[in-house]
């Protein structure tokens, strides 16, 4: 029998993270484009810069209901109206708000691009912000709240904010509005958010994918390009300033049979020369199910179905700015288990900073981070967010490249110390969402600190209807 001989692998090919190629057009828009051959589906970012910190007093959730009115309709087309023309383009629409800005997603054929990017600018251009669209909007976002109070990672995340930033900071209170600010929202409050905020000269368009055959220039100048609007500079943010002495806080839900944590406090952004080796030291202690974490309290206790350790950027605003991420470790466990899965978790953060990652830790962590970095950045609306998410906190157009280059070179002694300092155990902020009749006790305790305090807030609670929503820090 004549057998077909065996394939043999191909010689790898080095890879990096797109190099953007950076402009600008006469209105003041910046525009990065970032060409890859063979993605048909063409992806655009707009970040517009309207932080949540510059939305007017008691007008919280202004930002994201213009958000959602932008991708509803425009001055020339209806909300049908709109809808439809994106659908004969097979493009996708969203836009939402958050602590650095508005971002504005569009995902579409690289042959509808010229319309749909028609489309994208008129609603820059020409927003309807009529009082009946506007009123719809607030109503469903009314009807949001209920659903995310509902949620416990979603109300131990608010919980988390209020606790570490002051009152008067804008990141203390709900990414979204409260119900009370919600309600206050009407068409001439969102136009004049609109009209003091949304112009070109502070605006960034990112695009990505296939541009063989697109006369890019033209298309922009004839779409963005037409976007008019002031040239006032960008407006200045405060200092982000928190409070991480630790302490505990309980959310009470009578007869929760799960306690949700989250355990957080204010660290370093993508600016400090430690964020590579704390990205690697998180990974290793939460990032992944064979994390240190996940490997006591999953594998060995049986406490949960996993815990994760991350770090959010919230707001960055340059290297001497005073950006800060979230630093936070996430998950839950059954009510009985509550007390002692703490102790446990603190036990892992003290071994962590008496003994230290081990190489095998380190080794899996990067191969894990860098070598998916190709897989991770196939399609263009992954590119596209990065770059985008790189323009809103202000980093040059290289970073992700030099990232992973970065990581590789971070040792495990480095990372350790980032690591350690990242989550110092008398440092944090603990949030529980459960039965505080059920845990108050055994979770003070199991404390870290006997001097810390347990407090517990109450709540009347009613869950209406089940839906679930991803949870988000704030």
């Amino acid at each position: 029998m004549e057998f077909h001989p065996q394939p043999t692998p191909g010689t790898a090919r080095p890879w990096a993270f797109p190099a953007p190629e950076r402009g600008a057009l006469p209105n003041g828009l910046t525009v990065l484009r970032c060409h890859r051959p063979g993605q048909q589906v063409v992806a655009v970012e707009i970040f517009l810069d309207a932080p949540l910190e510059a939305e007017p007093e008691g007008l919280d959730g202004v930002a994201t209901i213009m958000s959602r009115a932008l991708s509803e309709g425009t001055d020339k087309h209806s909300a049908e109206e709109f809808a439809a023309e994106l659908e004969r383009c097979g493009a996708t629409l969203d836009a939402h708000a958050d602590h650095p800005g508005v971002r504005v997603s569009l995902e579409v054929p690289a042959s509808r691009l010229a319309k749909a990017l028609g489309l994208v600018a008129e609603a820059l251009r020409a927003p309807a912000f009529t009082e009946s669209e506007i009123e719809r909007l607030v109503g469903n976002r009314l009807d949001e709240i209920p659903h995310e109070h509902a949620n416990p990672s979603r109300r131990a995340a608010k919980q988390l904010s209020k606790e570490l930033f002051p009152a008067t900071a804008r990141m203390s209170r709900p990414r979204l509005g409260t119900e009370e600010t919600v309600r206050r929202i009407d068409a001439a409050a969102v136009r004049a958010f609109f009209d003091a905020h949304i112009r070109p000269s502070t605006a960034t368009a990112v695009i990505v994918g296939d541009l063989t055959d697109i006369d890019l220039d033209a298309l922009l100048a004839e779409t963005l390009g037409d976007w008019s609007g002031n040239t006032a500079q960008a407006r200045p943010v405060p200092p982000i300033t928190a409070d991480d002495t630790g302490r505990v806080v309980i959310v009470d839900r009578p007869g929760a049979v799960q306690t949700q944590l989250l355990i957080g406090r204010i660290g370093a952004d993508r600016h400090e020369r430690v964020w590579p080796a704390q990205v690697l030291g998180t990974y290793c202690l939460g990032g992944t199910l064979t994390s240190r974490l996940d490997r006591v309290l999953r594998e060995e206790k049986g406490y949960t179905y996993g815990v994760r350790a991350f770090a959010q950027v919230l707001r960055s605003s340059g290297p001497d700015a005073g950006g800060a991420a979230m630093l936070a470790i996430s998950g839950s466990v059954d009510t009985e288990s509550t007390g002692p899965a703490l102790d446990d978790l603190w036990k892992v953060l003290r071994t962590l900073a008496a003994e230290g990652l081990t190489d095998a830790e380190r080794e899996t962590a990067v191969q894990n981070l860098v070598g998916v970095a190709p897989l991770k950045f196939e399609t263009a609306a992954s590119v596209a967010s990065t770059l985008a998410d790189q323009v809103e906190q202000h980093l040059p157009d290289d970073y992700q490249a030099h990232l992973y280059a970065r990581l590789a070179e971070t040792g495990t002694v480095e990372a350790t110390a980032a690591v350690v300092n990242a989550f110092p155990v008398d440092r944090l902020v603990t949030v529980l969402v459960g039965d505080a009749a059920r845990i108050a006790e055994p979770v003070t305790l199991k404390l870290p600190n006997p001097t810390k305090d347990v407090s517990v807030r109450s709540e009347r609670f009613q869950l209406r209807k089940a839906i679930w929503l991803p949870a988000t820090i704030g």
